[in-house]
Protein backbone atom coordinates (compact mmCIF):
# COMPACT_ATOMS: atom_id res chain seq x y z
CA UNK A 1 0.00 0.00 0.00
CA UNK A 2 1.33 3.42 -0.97
CA UNK A 3 0.31 6.93 -0.06
CA UNK A 4 -0.24 8.67 -3.39
CA UNK A 5 -0.80 12.33 -4.18
CA UNK A 6 -2.63 12.72 -7.50
CA UNK A 7 -1.64 15.88 -9.39
CA UNK A 8 -3.05 17.58 -12.46
CA UNK A 9 -5.95 19.83 -13.40
CA UNK A 10 -8.19 17.85 -11.06
CA UNK A 11 -11.36 18.84 -9.28
CA UNK A 12 -11.62 21.99 -11.40
CA UNK A 13 -14.89 21.18 -13.14
CA UNK A 14 -13.30 19.60 -16.22
CA UNK A 15 -14.78 16.12 -16.58
CA UNK A 16 -12.05 15.02 -18.98
CA UNK A 17 -9.29 15.60 -16.46
CA UNK A 18 -11.34 13.88 -13.77
CA UNK A 19 -11.87 10.95 -16.17
CA UNK A 20 -8.12 10.36 -16.53
CA UNK A 21 -7.79 10.57 -12.75
CA UNK A 22 -10.50 7.99 -12.11
CA UNK A 23 -9.19 5.73 -14.87
CA UNK A 24 -5.71 5.71 -13.35
CA UNK A 25 -7.10 5.09 -9.86
CA UNK A 26 -9.19 2.20 -11.17
CA UNK A 27 -6.08 0.72 -12.78
CA UNK A 28 -3.85 1.19 -9.74
CA UNK A 29 -6.48 -0.29 -7.44
CA UNK A 30 -8.11 0.54 -4.15
CA UNK A 31 -5.33 -0.72 -1.89
CA UNK A 32 -3.53 2.65 -1.98
CA UNK A 33 -4.33 5.77 0.01
CA UNK A 34 -5.01 8.66 -2.34
CA UNK A 35 -5.01 12.42 -1.83
CA UNK A 36 -6.07 14.64 -4.73
CA UNK A 37 -4.65 18.09 -5.42
CA UNK A 38 -8.05 19.56 -6.22
CA UNK A 39 -9.59 22.83 -7.29
CA UNK A 40 -12.52 22.02 -4.98
CA UNK A 41 -11.60 19.42 -2.32
CA UNK A 42 -15.11 19.34 -0.82
CA UNK A 43 -16.74 18.62 -4.19
CA UNK A 44 -14.01 16.08 -4.99
CA UNK A 45 -14.79 14.20 -1.79
CA UNK A 46 -18.53 14.39 -2.44
CA UNK A 47 -18.19 13.01 -5.96
CA UNK A 48 -15.41 10.46 -5.48
CA UNK A 49 -15.11 9.84 -1.72
CA UNK A 50 -11.40 10.69 -1.86
CA UNK A 51 -9.81 13.43 0.31
CA UNK A 52 -8.20 16.40 -1.36
CA UNK A 53 -6.04 19.44 -0.69
CA UNK A 54 -6.50 22.85 -2.36
CA UNK A 55 -4.18 22.78 -5.37
CA UNK A 56 -3.36 26.50 -5.04
CA UNK A 57 -2.58 26.33 -1.33
CA UNK A 58 1.11 25.56 -1.61
CA UNK A 59 1.52 25.05 2.14
CA UNK A 60 -1.14 22.33 2.09
CA UNK A 61 0.31 20.85 -1.12
CA UNK A 62 3.79 20.81 0.41
CA UNK A 63 2.54 18.98 3.50
CA UNK A 64 0.61 16.42 1.43
CA UNK A 65 3.72 15.70 -0.62
CA UNK A 66 5.86 15.36 2.52
CA UNK A 67 3.40 12.77 3.83
CA UNK A 68 3.18 10.69 0.64
CA UNK A 69 5.27 7.99 -1.02
CA UNK A 70 4.76 9.17 -4.60
CA UNK A 71 3.23 11.94 -6.67
CA UNK A 72 1.30 10.54 -9.64
CA UNK A 73 0.17 12.63 -12.61
CA UNK A 74 -2.61 10.45 -14.12
CA UNK A 75 -2.77 12.19 -17.50
CA UNK A 76 -4.40 15.04 -19.36
CA UNK A 77 -2.95 17.87 -21.42
CA UNK A 78 -1.30 19.83 -18.65
CA UNK A 79 2.13 20.22 -20.22
CA UNK A 80 1.13 22.73 -22.90
CA UNK A 81 1.28 26.50 -23.18
CA UNK A 82 -1.58 27.14 -25.62
CA UNK A 83 -3.93 28.09 -22.77
CA UNK A 84 -1.22 29.65 -20.60
CA UNK A 85 2.50 29.25 -19.99
CA UNK A 86 1.60 29.09 -16.31
CA UNK A 87 0.42 25.51 -16.81
CA UNK A 88 3.81 23.87 -17.50
CA UNK A 89 5.46 26.22 -15.00
CA UNK A 90 3.05 25.19 -12.23
CA UNK A 91 3.33 21.44 -12.83
CA UNK A 92 7.10 21.57 -13.23
CA UNK A 93 7.10 23.28 -9.84
CA UNK A 94 5.11 20.41 -8.32
CA UNK A 95 7.57 17.87 -9.77
CA UNK A 96 10.50 19.87 -8.39
CA UNK A 97 8.84 20.07 -4.96
CA UNK A 98 8.26 16.33 -4.89
CA UNK A 99 11.87 15.58 -5.82
CA UNK A 100 13.06 18.06 -3.19
CA UNK A 101 11.28 15.92 -0.59
CA UNK A 102 12.71 12.70 -2.06
CA UNK A 103 9.41 11.43 -3.49
CA UNK A 104 8.88 9.38 -6.61
CA UNK A 105 7.20 11.20 -9.48
CA UNK A 106 5.21 9.19 -12.03
CA UNK A 107 3.97 10.91 -15.18
CA UNK A 108 1.36 8.53 -16.60
CA UNK A 109 -0.26 8.68 -20.05
CA UNK A 110 0.53 12.36 -20.52
CA UNK A 111 -0.51 14.47 -23.46
CA UNK A 112 2.35 16.83 -24.29
CA UNK A 113 2.07 20.04 -26.31
CA UNK A 114 1.54 22.32 -28.02
CA UNK A 115 4.63 24.02 -26.56
CA UNK A 116 5.54 27.20 -28.42
CA UNK A 117 7.25 29.41 -25.82
CA UNK A 118 10.72 29.16 -24.34
CA UNK A 119 9.28 29.05 -20.82
CA UNK A 120 6.79 26.34 -21.74
CA UNK A 121 9.41 24.17 -23.43
CA UNK A 122 12.06 24.59 -20.72
CA UNK A 123 9.67 23.85 -17.86
CA UNK A 124 8.20 20.79 -19.59
CA UNK A 125 11.68 19.49 -20.34
CA UNK A 126 12.75 19.91 -16.70
CA UNK A 127 9.60 18.20 -15.40
CA UNK A 128 9.95 15.13 -17.59
CA UNK A 129 13.67 14.80 -16.92
CA UNK A 130 13.13 14.96 -13.15
CA UNK A 131 10.38 12.31 -13.20
CA UNK A 132 11.03 8.70 -12.24
CA UNK A 133 8.61 7.32 -14.84
CA UNK A 134 7.46 8.90 -18.10
CA UNK A 135 4.56 7.48 -20.13
CA UNK A 136 2.84 9.54 -22.84
CA UNK A 137 -0.56 8.87 -24.31
CA UNK A 138 0.29 9.01 -28.02
CA UNK A 139 3.22 9.00 -30.47
CA UNK A 140 2.83 12.74 -31.07
CA UNK A 141 3.53 13.48 -27.41
CA UNK A 142 6.59 11.23 -27.54
CA UNK A 143 7.82 13.12 -30.60
CA UNK A 144 7.34 16.43 -28.78
CA UNK A 145 9.52 15.25 -25.88
CA UNK A 146 12.16 13.94 -28.25
CA UNK A 147 12.20 17.31 -30.03
CA UNK A 148 12.85 18.91 -26.63
CA UNK A 149 15.80 16.49 -26.22
CA UNK A 150 14.35 15.06 -23.01
CA UNK A 151 16.99 12.73 -21.62
CA UNK A 152 14.65 10.09 -20.24
CA UNK A 153 13.17 6.74 -21.24
CA UNK A 154 9.82 7.58 -22.84
CA UNK A 155 7.09 4.92 -22.85
CA UNK A 156 4.00 5.23 -25.04
CA UNK A 157 0.66 4.21 -23.55
CA UNK A 158 -2.84 5.65 -24.09
CA UNK A 159 -5.25 7.99 -22.36
CA UNK A 160 -6.02 6.83 -18.81
CA UNK A 161 -9.75 7.42 -19.36
CA UNK A 162 -9.81 4.22 -21.44
CA UNK A 163 -9.32 2.36 -18.15
CA UNK A 164 -12.73 3.47 -16.87
CA UNK A 165 -15.14 0.55 -16.51
CA UNK A 166 -18.30 0.59 -18.58
CA UNK A 167 -21.10 1.56 -16.18
CA UNK A 168 -24.22 -0.52 -15.88
CA UNK A 169 -27.23 1.31 -17.25
CA UNK A 170 -30.20 1.58 -14.95
CA UNK A 171 -33.62 0.55 -16.20
CA UNK A 172 -34.16 0.44 -19.96
CA UNK A 173 -30.74 0.13 -21.61
CA UNK A 174 -32.04 1.32 -24.98
CA UNK A 175 -31.22 4.63 -26.60
CA UNK A 176 -32.68 7.90 -25.38
CA UNK A 177 -35.34 9.10 -27.82
CA UNK A 178 -37.31 12.36 -27.80
CA UNK A 179 -40.66 11.92 -29.50
CA UNK A 180 -39.20 9.05 -31.50
CA UNK A 181 -36.28 11.20 -32.71
CA UNK A 182 -32.74 9.83 -32.55
CA UNK A 183 -30.61 11.66 -29.99
CA UNK A 184 -27.24 13.28 -30.73
CA UNK A 185 -24.95 14.64 -28.01
CA UNK A 186 -22.91 17.69 -29.04
CA UNK A 187 -19.89 18.87 -27.06
CA UNK A 188 -18.68 22.31 -28.20
CA UNK A 189 -16.19 24.50 -26.38
CA UNK A 190 -15.53 28.25 -26.47
CA UNK A 191 -12.88 29.43 -28.92
CA UNK A 192 -10.88 32.58 -29.51
CA UNK A 193 -9.93 31.83 -33.08
CA UNK A 194 -10.07 34.52 -35.73
CA UNK A 195 -12.82 33.87 -38.25
CA UNK A 196 -14.43 31.08 -36.17
CA UNK A 197 -17.90 31.53 -34.69
CA UNK A 198 -18.56 28.35 -32.72
CA UNK A 199 -22.01 29.58 -31.66
CA UNK A 200 -23.09 29.99 -35.28
CA UNK A 201 -21.56 26.66 -36.38
CA UNK A 202 -23.18 24.57 -33.67
CA UNK A 203 -26.40 26.57 -33.67
CA UNK A 204 -26.84 25.88 -37.39
CA UNK A 205 -25.89 22.24 -36.83
CA UNK A 206 -28.58 21.84 -34.16
CA UNK A 207 -31.21 23.39 -36.42
CA UNK A 208 -30.30 21.09 -39.32
CA UNK A 209 -30.24 18.02 -37.08
CA UNK A 210 -33.70 18.83 -35.76
CA UNK A 211 -35.06 19.36 -39.26
CA UNK A 212 -33.67 15.94 -40.24
CA UNK A 213 -35.40 14.16 -37.37
CA UNK A 214 -32.62 14.14 -34.78
CA UNK A 215 -32.84 15.50 -31.25
CA UNK A 216 -29.63 17.48 -30.52
CA UNK A 217 -28.51 17.70 -26.90
CA UNK A 218 -25.65 19.99 -25.83
CA UNK A 219 -23.13 18.50 -23.39
CA UNK A 220 -21.13 20.49 -20.85
CA UNK A 221 -17.70 18.95 -20.20
CA UNK A 222 -16.13 21.92 -18.39
CA UNK A 223 -18.35 23.74 -15.90
CA UNK A 224 -16.05 26.78 -15.84
CA UNK A 225 -15.81 27.25 -19.62
CA UNK A 226 -18.65 25.59 -21.53
CA UNK A 227 -21.76 27.02 -19.91
CA UNK A 228 -21.71 30.39 -21.69
CA UNK A 229 -21.29 28.89 -25.16
CA UNK A 230 -24.07 26.33 -24.54
CA UNK A 231 -26.43 29.12 -23.49
CA UNK A 232 -25.47 31.22 -26.51
CA UNK A 233 -26.12 28.33 -28.92
CA UNK A 234 -29.46 27.67 -27.28
CA UNK A 235 -30.37 31.35 -27.38
CA UNK A 236 -29.75 31.77 -31.13
CA UNK A 237 -32.07 28.80 -31.70
CA UNK A 238 -34.84 30.29 -29.60
CA UNK A 239 -34.07 28.33 -26.43
CA UNK A 240 -35.25 25.05 -27.92
CA UNK A 241 -32.06 22.98 -27.51
CA UNK A 242 -31.78 20.87 -24.34
CA UNK A 243 -28.41 20.64 -22.65
CA UNK A 244 -26.78 18.49 -20.03
CA UNK A 245 -25.04 20.50 -17.32
CA UNK A 246 -23.68 19.81 -13.85
CA UNK A 247 -23.18 16.08 -14.50
CA UNK A 248 -20.46 16.01 -11.83
CA UNK A 249 -18.79 12.72 -12.70
CA UNK A 250 -17.35 11.08 -15.83
CA UNK A 251 -19.43 8.01 -14.99
CA UNK A 252 -22.59 10.08 -15.37
CA UNK A 253 -21.34 11.31 -18.75
CA UNK A 254 -20.70 7.72 -19.82
CA UNK A 255 -24.22 6.70 -18.81
CA UNK A 256 -25.77 9.60 -20.75
CA UNK A 257 -23.65 9.02 -23.86
CA UNK A 258 -24.35 5.28 -23.86
CA UNK A 259 -28.00 6.08 -24.61
CA UNK A 260 -27.21 8.43 -27.51
CA UNK A 261 -27.43 7.54 -31.19
CA UNK A 262 -24.48 9.78 -32.03
CA UNK A 263 -21.85 12.08 -30.54
CA UNK A 264 -20.25 15.17 -32.14
CA UNK A 265 -17.37 16.47 -30.03
CA UNK A 266 -14.86 19.26 -29.92
CA UNK A 267 -13.91 18.28 -26.38
CA UNK A 268 -11.39 15.43 -26.57
CA UNK A 269 -12.76 13.52 -23.60
CA UNK A 270 -16.34 13.78 -24.80
CA UNK A 271 -15.08 11.69 -27.72
CA UNK A 272 -13.06 9.38 -25.49
CA UNK A 273 -15.94 8.80 -23.06
CA UNK A 274 -18.23 8.11 -26.02
CA UNK A 275 -15.73 5.51 -27.25
CA UNK A 276 -15.60 3.85 -23.81
CA UNK A 277 -19.32 3.06 -24.14
CA UNK A 278 -19.13 2.01 -27.78
CA UNK A 279 -20.43 5.16 -29.48
CA UNK A 280 -18.35 6.24 -32.52
CA UNK A 281 -17.67 9.97 -32.07
CA UNK A 282 -17.39 12.51 -34.87
CA UNK A 283 -14.59 14.85 -33.79
CA UNK A 284 -14.16 18.55 -34.58
CA UNK A 285 -10.50 19.52 -34.28
CA UNK A 286 -9.37 22.76 -32.67
CA UNK A 287 -6.11 21.22 -31.43
CA UNK A 288 -3.69 18.55 -32.73
CA UNK A 289 -4.64 16.21 -29.87
CA UNK A 290 -8.22 15.97 -31.21
CA UNK A 291 -7.07 15.15 -34.73
CA UNK A 292 -4.61 12.59 -33.33
CA UNK A 293 -7.37 10.88 -31.34
CA UNK A 294 -9.68 10.68 -34.35
CA UNK A 295 -6.88 9.12 -36.39
CA UNK A 296 -6.16 6.68 -33.58
CA UNK A 297 -9.81 5.56 -33.38
CA UNK A 298 -9.99 4.96 -37.16
CA UNK A 299 -13.64 6.04 -37.48
CA UNK A 300 -13.03 9.00 -39.78
CA UNK A 301 -10.82 12.07 -39.61
CA UNK A 302 -11.59 15.02 -37.37
CA UNK A 303 -13.10 18.02 -39.14
CA UNK A 304 -10.83 21.09 -38.91
CA UNK A 305 -12.57 24.00 -37.22
CA UNK A 306 -11.16 26.53 -39.69
CA UNK A 307 -13.69 27.44 -42.41
CA UNK A 308 -16.19 24.95 -40.95
CA UNK A 309 -19.91 25.65 -41.28
CA UNK A 310 -22.89 24.08 -39.61
CA UNK A 311 -24.06 22.79 -42.98
CA UNK A 312 -20.74 21.09 -43.68
CA UNK A 313 -20.64 19.55 -40.20
CA UNK A 314 -24.20 18.26 -40.64
CA UNK A 315 -23.34 16.76 -44.03
CA UNK A 316 -20.36 14.87 -42.60
CA UNK A 317 -22.39 13.73 -39.59
CA UNK A 318 -24.99 12.20 -41.90
CA UNK A 319 -22.27 10.19 -43.65
CA UNK A 320 -20.79 9.26 -40.28
CA UNK A 321 -24.15 8.16 -38.90
CA UNK A 322 -25.03 6.10 -41.97
CA UNK A 323 -22.04 3.84 -41.24
CA UNK A 324 -22.72 3.72 -37.48
CA UNK A 325 -22.91 -0.08 -37.26
CA UNK A 326 -19.53 -0.63 -38.95
CA UNK A 327 -17.88 2.16 -36.99
CA UNK A 328 -19.24 0.74 -33.73
CA UNK A 329 -17.39 -2.54 -34.37
CA UNK A 330 -14.18 -0.59 -34.95
CA UNK A 331 -14.69 1.48 -31.79
CA UNK A 332 -15.24 -1.60 -29.63
CA UNK A 333 -11.99 -3.12 -30.92
CA UNK A 334 -10.03 0.12 -30.54
CA UNK A 335 -11.38 0.65 -27.03
CA UNK A 336 -9.99 -2.70 -25.92
CA UNK A 337 -6.66 -2.04 -27.62
CA UNK A 338 -6.25 1.41 -26.07
CA UNK A 339 -7.26 0.17 -22.63
CA UNK A 340 -4.44 -2.35 -22.96
CA UNK A 341 -2.01 0.39 -24.00
CA UNK A 342 -3.10 2.61 -21.09
CA UNK A 343 -2.62 -0.31 -18.71
CA UNK A 344 1.07 -0.46 -19.64
CA UNK A 345 1.60 2.74 -17.68
CA UNK A 346 -0.25 1.28 -14.71
CA UNK A 347 1.87 -1.88 -14.69
CA UNK A 348 5.06 0.19 -14.81
CA UNK A 349 3.70 2.36 -12.00
CA UNK A 350 2.83 -0.68 -9.88
CA UNK A 351 6.40 -1.97 -10.23
CA UNK A 352 7.78 1.38 -9.14
CA UNK A 353 5.35 1.70 -6.23
CA UNK A 354 6.28 -1.78 -5.02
Amino acid sequence: MAKIVLAGYLGCGNLGDDAVMLGAMFGLGTSHNYVIMSGDPDETYRQHNVPGVPRKNMQAVDQAIRDCDAVVFPGGSIFQDSTSVRSPMYYAGIVKLAKKHGKKVLLLNQGVGPLTTWLGKSNAKKAFEMADLVVVRDPGSAATLKALAVNKKIHVGADSAFLLPVPELEGDSGSFRVGGMKSVAISPRPMKMKGVDEVQIFGDLCRLLFQAGFAPTLLEMDSAEDGAVLEAITKVQGGRIPYLRGLGSPKTVQMRLARMDGVIAMRLHAGILAATVGIPPLMVSYDPKVAAFAKLMDVGPALPLENLTGARLFEVFQQHHNSHAQKKIIVERKRAELAGEAMKAIELAKQMLG
